[in-house]
């Protein structure tokens, strides 16, 4: 059986959800974002003791198809991008048609009418997080992070970010201020 979580977003979500579990003597065969994989049915005692505690720290377990989805397509985002490895021709739509074997333009218009915004834009939205944290620990220039995170150059990377953020990447540098969303309400 496998359950859907709304709202993890990085490895202490994980953990956390970890201990839910482990408090509640309920053994996962797995957990990664968004998902967590158990031996067997939960009985709905176990159900609704799980999610009361789940709501209690930020989590909800999602119930729908469409639900399930749309929170598949955020933590696939949000894992790439984490991982900094987005190549500079990158394809969302290749990328979400090989992983969710569903027509891209369904997806995208699903999760249009879900979130309000369209996948690209929850897209740009996480790499400008991203972006802001690579800048706020200092740990790569601004020509690293433009690799790392698929744009064609360090040009088209200041001039997103300031679309979205209003300051170019040296002048939120330069200010020495957190900026920075939790990545569960980027939007």
């Amino acid at each position: 059986m496998n359950l859907y979580i709304k709202n993890m977003v990085c490895s202490r979500c994980i953990m956390a959800v970890r201990e839910v579990f482990a408090g509640l003597n309920i053994q996962p065969v797995h957990i990664e974002l968004g998902e967590v994989k158990l031996p067997q049915k939960l009985t709905s005692k176990q159900l609704q003791q799980l999610d009361a505690k789940l709501k209690n720290i930020g989590f909800e377990i999602l119930g729908n198809q469409h639900t399930k989805l749309i929170e598949k397509i955020k933590t696939s985002l949000i894992t790439l991008i984490q991982s900094g490895d987005i190549a500079e021709h990158f394809s969302l739509t290749d990328y979400f048609t090989q992983l969710l074997h569903k027509d891209y333009s369904y997806i995208s218009r699903l999760f249009s009418e879900v979130e309000g915004i369209t996948i690209e834009q929850f897209f740009i939205l996480q790499k400008i997080e991203k972006v802001k944290e690579l800048l706020m620990y200092g740990e790569r220039n601004l020509s690293e992070i433009a690799w790392m995170l698929g744009y064609s150059s360090v040009q088209h990377l200041s001039a997103q970010f300031k679309k979205v953020t209003g300051l170019t990447p040296t002048q939120l540098k330069s200010l020495k201020r957190n900026d920075r969303k939790p990545l569960d309400k980027v939007k």
